[in-house]
């Protein structure tokens, strides 16, 4: 099958159109010339104190009984939003909501969170709770991102969430090649390591002082 009818290139697509693809992903990033691997990435981890992590924690498991997560609303201000607040007051990112890019007919949409300081991180929220098909889209976006944004960050990063599953991703802006992270972080039994590793990407860039 060739990589043309698989997009149409004379279609218009939003982000959330490739949510909707039966096509393998690989199949997909080909068309925009990317790669796709998976593999544990080994994550770093901020190492400094974590004094909302409790409060946080404490949220999260009161509200959780009480939430039907059927709906994308009640995921997105009830379990992702609490920890994104959270990973903006540890590394005073600032964070768009909702943020338009146009970059092809191909390349628009909103992305549902863009966390931005030296270093820019994206996450969507899995439509359905589907992490694989959401992965997808968020590859799409990464890939979007690399023609949309002024930096020299070399790999753009990011993350697909559920509100109760979490999987990164990562997209090697030189050899275009997208990974996706074996390791899964749930909230919230892995809530305390999930954020040491959005802090760590996030936090303020002290060689640049």
């Amino acid at each position: 099958m060739s990589r043309a009818t698989i997009i149409q290139p004379d279609q218009s697509y939003i982000f959330a159109d490739y949510f909707k693809l039966n096509f393998a992903p690989q199949d997909i990033l080909a068309y925009f010339n990317a790669s796709l691997q998976r593999c544990s990435l080994k994550l770093p981890h901020y190492s400094g104190d974590l004094d909302r992590l409790t409060d946080l924690t404490a949220r999260i498991e009161e509200s959780l009984p009480r939430l039907s997560l059927t709906s994308e609303m009640a995921r997105r201000e009830f379990l992702i939003a609490p920890v994104l607040m959270d990973v903006l007051h540890y590394t005073q990112a600032t964070l768009n909501v909702e943020y338009p890019v146009a970059v092809s007919n191909q390349l628009k949409g909103s992305l549902d969170y863009l966390l931005q300081t030296h270093q820019t991180f994206l996450v969507i929220e899995a439509k359905n709770e589907d992490l694989e098909r959401g992965f997808v889209q968020l590859a799409i976006e990464l890939i979007a991102l690399d023609q949309w944004i002024e930096s020299e960050q070399p790999i753009l990063q990011g993350a697909i969430s559920t509100g109760t599953i979490w999987q990164f991703g990562q997209f090697d802006r030189r050899s275009r090649e997208v990974i996706q992270d074996l390791d899964l972080y749930r909230v919230p039994a892995d809530l305390e390591a999930l954020l040491r590793i959005l802090i760590k990407i996030l936090e303020p860039d002290t060689k640049a002082k």
